[in-house]
């Protein structure tokens, strides 16, 4: 049975990997979707018509998540469309690694705007269109404490950034009706992280379940906190990720 039927959901970095799962399994339980990509038009096209296939709509925005009056147009334009916004998962991120000695200011300042600045954006923009019931889901990452290999320190640190942003602003929005939480995934089969990739040996021996998630696994998960069976869970920063030792 659908659970998001009459939702409007926006998913930033929505045209691949994690996100456009996300994107799918939101339309497979009622919800029309609106997401965000920086580049790829035409893998956006084609989710679209995808998502339609399912009598679904959607709506492909491109938006560059390291600028904020772009993040902040995207939330505008869905709520424009929708007339509304039920749903935000703010998914679209970074991954700079590098040894500190050699780490820019400039890779620290991208990884920060598109990690923690965008999401803040995004979630300052959708609460003003959104009611009691509404969810705020963040894909944040198990490398906010556990870091397994060189080079990840700023990268965690902003993924660490959102467990405290998800905690303190589940007081804000509590009283309104509004759940926020932070989905932390592990290794997850996707384009830039490849069960099969040069990484995956060693990572496969941090997982007690001896493998990689699959895309829809975390799409699953963030589509039961969005649903209505989720509504007592806030401000949690929810593992799913088999178990990663780091």
């Amino acid at each position: 049975m659908s659970t998001l039927v009459n939702k409007i959901a926006l998913v930033t970095g929505g045209s691949r990997g994690i996100g456009a799962g996300i994107v799918r399994k939101l339309a497979e339980e009622g919800a029309d979707v609106a997401f965000t990509y920086v580049s790829g038009k035409e893998n956006s096209e084609a989710l679209v018509k995808e998502i339609e296939s399912l009598g679904r709509k959607a709506f492909a925005i491109q938006a560059d998540s390291a600028n904020a009056q772009s993040v902040e147009a995207a939330v505008e334009a869905t709520a424009a469309k929708f007339g509304k916004i039920d749903i935000l998962v703010n998914n679209a991120g970074i991954g700079i690694m590098g040894p500190i000695d050699t780490f820019t200011l400039e890779d620290f300042d991208k990884t920060f705007d598109i990690n923690v600045r965008a999401v803040f954006v995004a979630i300052k923009a959708a609460v003003k269109h959104m009611v009691s019931g509404g969810r705020i889901i963040t894909i944040g990452s198990t490398n906010a404490t556990r870091v397994p290999f060189e080079g990840g320190g700023i990268y965690a640190a902003s993924k660490a950034a959102i467990q405290g942003l998800t905690t303190g602003l589940s007081r804000d929005l509590g009283p309104q009706g509004i759940t926020i939480n932070n989905v932390q995934p592990g290794p997850v089969n996707t384009d830039l992280n490849p069960e099969n990739g040069p990484f995956a040996d060693f990572l496969r021996t941090q997982l007690p379940v001896g493998r990689y998630a699959q895309v829809e696994e975390i799409a699953g998960f963030v589509a039961y906190l969005a649903g209505p069976d989720a509504g007592y869970i806030t401000g949690a920063s929810l593992n799913i990720d088999g178990g990663f030792k780091g």
